[in-house]
């Protein structure tokens, strides 16, 4: 089956709202809902959810696409995450990211999987 526009939307805000409430119960509130990202947030979700339904990357390549298309935005590394500025901590490989961190990755690619699944799309 073809992943159409839809589905990739409605699997992008799933894995947005699941990284959120990740985010929330380990008070980080600096993620706002789907429907108030601004249009570079949600580019940047649509290409991770291509990323693992078209070259089935791993939570570590999700990672790596992620710095890529941000780096490619501008974002560099900073303590503290900082959208104005495009400052933000995660900024780093992989492996330099806390487990907290990591795990969020993990979360990305296993509701992309899910979802997909549902919707009938993997490979």
């Amino acid at each position: 089956m073809d992943i159409n526009e839809n589905h990739l939307k409605l699997i992008s805000i799933a894995c947005h709202e699941v990284n959120r409430a990740w985010c929330v119960a380990h008070n980080d509130l600096s993620q706002p809902p789907y429907e108030e990202l601004d249009d570079e947030a949600k580019a940047s979700s649509l290409a991770g959810v291509r990323g693992v339904l078209e070259d089935d990357n791993t939570p570590e390549q999700s990672h790596q696409s992620w710095l890529a298309f941000k780096r490619a935005h501008g974002w560099t590394y900073g303590p503290v995450k900082d959208p104005e500025r495009k400052l933000h901590p995660c900024m780093v490989a992989y492996d330099d990211l806390p487990h907290q961190q990591k795990y969020k990755d993990h979360l990305f690619v296993n509701t992309v999987r899910q979802m997909a699944l549902g919707l009938q799309l993997l490979k």
